[in-house]
Formats: C-alpha cells, structure tokens, sequence
C-alpha cells in the first residue's frame, strides 16, 4: 500500500481515508477494459458480473457473512440509510453523524468515560452501535450489546473492519455499513450488510433489477473491483498481524507525547481501541489550531471525523464522555496504517513537541 510519506509529507490521518492500495489499483484498471453491463446475459456483460460477484465474495469473506448479505452502495452512509428502517431507532452518543443525524440523538443511549455503551435491554425495535469510534478508537462490546438488547442491532463497523476482526455472522447483528476508502478501496463505494428477512426501506424508484431489489441502478464495477482487491488485502493484513505493528507504533506515539506534555490526555486510552487510533487532548490548545500548524509542519492529522472537519466547537462524542468543553475542544485524532514508520512517527512526536513547548513559551 502506498501513503506515509509524500514529498516529505506525512499523512496521519487514515481514519478519514486510507491510501489507495496497489492491489485496490490494479484491480480498477483492470476494470476499466470491460465493456459489459453487469446485467446484460452477452459474454461482455457475464465477464463484468464476474468482478462484481469475486468483489461480492471477498466482502463477505471479510467482514464474515453470506455473500448474498452484501449489498453494494456508494458508501457507508447511504448504506445506514438502506439498511435501517424509518422509525424510532436508539442510537449511541458517540456514533458517526451518519447515524446520529438520521435518527436523532434526543433519546440517545448514554455511554460511560471511556465512550462505551453498557449493554442492557432495548425498548425499541433497533438500536444503532457502531463496532469502533471513528474519533477516539473506542471497540464497543458488540456482541454483548445485541445478546442483551433484545432488539435489533445496526452496527456501523466502518472503522472496525480491516483493523479488527469483525464477524458479522458471530455477532448477533441484524445489518452493518461499511465503506471501501477506510481500507484502502476507492472512494464513492460501500455495502450494507443485511442478515436475510431485514425489513429494510429499500429503494422507492425505478430499476429494480440489480443488488437484490433493494438498491437499484447499473453497478459500479469499477468501483466494486477495487473494494473487493481491498477487502480481500485487509483480510491478508488481519492474518499476517500487520496491525500489531501499527498498534506498537501508536503506543510509542503516545509515551513520547506524555514525556512531553504533562497536561496530554489520551481520550479512551483506559478502554480497548483500534491499534491505530490516538485521541489527543490538550486543554486550552485548540484542535483546528494544531492541525493547521501541523499541516504546514508537513503532517496531516485531523479534528474529528472528515465529514465534520469545517465545524468549530468541540466533538459531540468527546462531551458525550464526559469531557468539559475546553478538553474536548483541544482534541486531535491521529491516526496510522500499515505503511505508518517509526520515522515518521518519531517526526511527528518531535514536530508535536516543539509548536507545544511553544505554545507554552508563549503563554508564560
């Protein structure tokens, strides 16, 4: 996979994308030489399901369902969308806006220091819990959450999958979303993952015929070409333990930001995490503020989740928490990957270092 450095940059932020992969790549060039609709019954479009159906097949090896579970979108969110129903469903404090903005979060379900949800009966017939927190790493005890609910169980495992093992079949789970780019597919694809006699919304428009009358529209191949050479290299990267090396990584970031600053709070560090995730609070230091000085350093880091990233004020999930209004506001999230090196992590802690001893000069 390619990413870390570029052009002396160093790129910290894989939570919001991951890099292409090479093998992601090659696929979708590939892809672009097949002239065939994917639902025409000519060679040409026979030759393009078959893409589609092998991508079809290394998503559900991944996340460990039946391939027919898989239902290809444009992303994560409109997958919450498919496979959610309209209605009252209870969703954590700390989920991704996808979720939260779709159901609401007056009658959310609360979550504990370390932003984890303690399982207990449900009084709805759904309640949404993602498998990972996209800003702090946070690991939800999922199947615990289901076995004690008592109702269904939607679970956005984008962070999750490809970083953790995630067993959609060994979970209890009624649908999950996940997105291709968080593992280094494409951009602009996704799935819903439907347990079979969901009664989803579906779609109400024309075009039935494609993704099992549930998402209409020609197949993106390409698309799915790239999301399934991704799935079936993050499958290899669970497998081999490439991500101990990652989580090695992350610990060694965060001991030398302690060293460093005495006042540093690292935001559910008491929980389980995702082995890439740091959630770095300083309070009094504004979040946007370090970014923007750390991007002209020649590192890219992030303030939250990217699709929240023009907002000011402090995370929604960090007060959720329990996190006064200045704490949360100074919080950063760093995250890593595979190609991450100890260079560039040593780079970062050093370039960290210095705008805070800054910072401090200034304020003395």
């Amino acid at each position: 996979m390619t990413g870390g450095a570029h052009r002396g940059r160093v790129y910290l932020d894989w939570n919001a994308t991951a890099p292409l992969r090479p093998e992601a790549r090659a696929a979708m060039i590939a892809a672009m030489d097949l002239v065939g609709n994917p639902s025409s019954v000519h060679a040409e479009g026979r030759a393009a399901r078959a893409v589609v159906e092998t991508a079809r097949d290394r998503v559900a090896q991944l996340v460990g369902c039946d391939r027919a579970a898989v239902v290809f979108t444009s992303g994560a969110t409109e997958a919450v969308a498919l496979a959610t129903p309209k209605g009252r469903v209870r969703c954590s404090a700390v989920e991704h806006d996808a979720v939260a903005l779709r159901f609401g979060l007056d009658d959310a379900l609360a979550v504990d220091g370390d932003g984890r949800v303690t399982p207990q009966a449900a009084d709805c017939a759904m309640i949404a819990v993602m498998a990972a927190q996209n800003e702090t790493g946070v690991i939800q005890p999922v199947a615990e959450i289901a076995a004690a609910a008592g109702a269904d169980v939607f679970c956005d495992a984008v962070q999750a999958v490809g970083r953790i093992p995630f067993e959609f079949g060994a979970l209890g789970l009624r649908a999950a979303a996940i997105s291709a780019h968080k593992l280094g597919g494409p951009k602009g694809v996704g799935a819903a993952i439907l347990r079979d006699g969901l009664p989803c919304d579906g779609w109400t428009g024309g075009g039935w015929g494609q993704e099992g009358r549930i998402r209409p529209g020609t197949h993106n191949v390409i698309g799915a070409a790239g999301f399934g050479a991704a799935a079936a290299a993050a499958r290899r990267d669970l497998e081999d333990g490439v991500w101990e090396r990652v989580r090695a990584l992350r610990d060694q970031l965060e001991a030398r930001l302690a060293d460093a600053a005495t006042d540093a709070l690292f935001i559910g560090a008491g929980a389980p995490r995702l082995p890439n995730t740091a959630c770095v609070a300083v309070p009094g230091w504004r979040a946007e503020t370090q970014v923007m000085q750390l991007d002209l350093a020649g590192f890219a880091v992030s303030a939250g989740a990217a699709c929240s990233s023009g907002k000011t004020g402090p995370s929604r999930a960090l007060r959720a928490m329990g996190l006064d209004e200045t704490t949360a506001a100074g919080a950063i999230r760093v995250s890593l990957g595979p190609t991450t090196t100890e260079d560039e992590i040593a780079r970062f802690c050093a370039a960290w270092t210095a705008l805070y001893a800054r910072r401090r000069a200034h304020a003395a």
